[in-house]
């Protein structure tokens, strides 16, 4: 079985609102319906949607309903206060601790190997079938763990509206090599950069492969993800009351101890997300180009995922 998770639990502060529920298709289809329908397609067969617990009802009236006739749905809860054990909670803690303790909260309902993507992000229906191509034929090497990620170029992740979090990378021979976690990327005055504190800004290449949070991962790294964290809150005694445990940077950790490679799979796929509440407009349009096209219908969901 092939899961795809998707990490639906952030209430979207820049947006202004439950982002990963607002309609952007012609009947009330979510972001995150597309990136469903086109996982379905691509061979998948369940889901798993990180949401908070007091989501839950809204989540599964909205989503759950229609979803769960095509393919099975679960949820997995992304508490503040679970944490490995031993770990203390510090207090003036708010939010959860990130995109790797998010994927770690569904270590209970994934027994196979599954692709993570985030709920307000669209990836294009190419990212899914790669992701789920990758892991049908798996190399015979079992010295190290055996990963993907679907890389975009940066200049096709941006958005005229404000700044946006990223993934730069590096690979060599199609393999990722590092992934520098960058939560500040913006054009200003015809350059592209990533702001740094402490360092102000940098210039980058456009034309730079970023994650997108489109992984594609086997079980093993949950227990890689519980071991992080433990030394995650044991060295971070200073500021953990707004510091967050970044996936990129779990997956940095395993190559650099020689403990996983990740092939990278190249997408010219454009991003559409809304990171804020003006983009929504552009990824109406696209969505009505790709109907147009043929490549949606325009009822997404008729009862039988076609």
């Amino acid at each position: 079985m092939m899961t795809l998770v998707i990490m639906a639990a952030g209430m979207g502060s820049r947006y202004g609102g439950l982002k990963q529920i607002d309609p952007v298709g012609r009947h009330g289809e979510f972001i995150l319906d597309y990136s469903v329908y086109d996982a379905v397609k691509a061979g998948f067969d369940k889901v798993v949607f990180i949401i908070k617990k007091e989501n839950l009802d809204v989540f599964r009236e909205t989503v759950g309903k229609r979803l769960e006739k095509v393919i099975p749905v679960e949820y997995a809860f992304q508490e503040i206060t679970e944490v490995p054990e031993g770990v203390k909670v510090p207090e003036g803690r708010t939010k959860p601790w990130g995109t790797a303790h998010a994927v770690w909260s569904c270590r209970n309902l994934v027994d196979g190997p599954f692709a993570v993507i985030n709920a307000d992000d669209f990836y294009g229906r190419e990212a899914f079938r790669l992701l789920h191509d990758f892991f049908l034929e798996q190399p015979e090497d079992t010295s190290k763990y055996h990963y993907c990620m679907a890389g975009y170029l940066l200049r096709n992740t941006l958005t005229e509206n404000g700044h946006v979090a990223r993934g730069l990378c590096t690979a060599d021979n199609g393999y990722l090599t590092t992934v520098t976690e960058r939560t500040k990327i913006q054009r200003n005055q015809g350059q592209t950069q990533f702001y740094e504190e402490g360092q102000g800004w940098t210039n980058i290449n456009e034309n730079s492969i970023v994650s997108m949070n489109c992984w594609g991962f086997t079980p093993d790294i949950f227990g890689e993800i519980e071991l992080q964290m433990q030394k995650f809150f044991k060295d971070s005694t200073d500021g953990l009351a707004k510091k967050e445990f970044f996936l990129p940077s779990v997956v940095q950790e395993l190559m650099d101890a020689g403990k996983c490679d990740v092939k990278v799979m190249d997408t010219p796929a454009k991003w559409y997300g809304v990171t804020y509440h003006e983009d929504k407009e552009k990824i109406v349009a696209f969505i009505e180009q790709m109907i147009g096209e043929g490549v949606y219908p325009e009822t997404l969901w008729n009862g039988k995922g076609e």
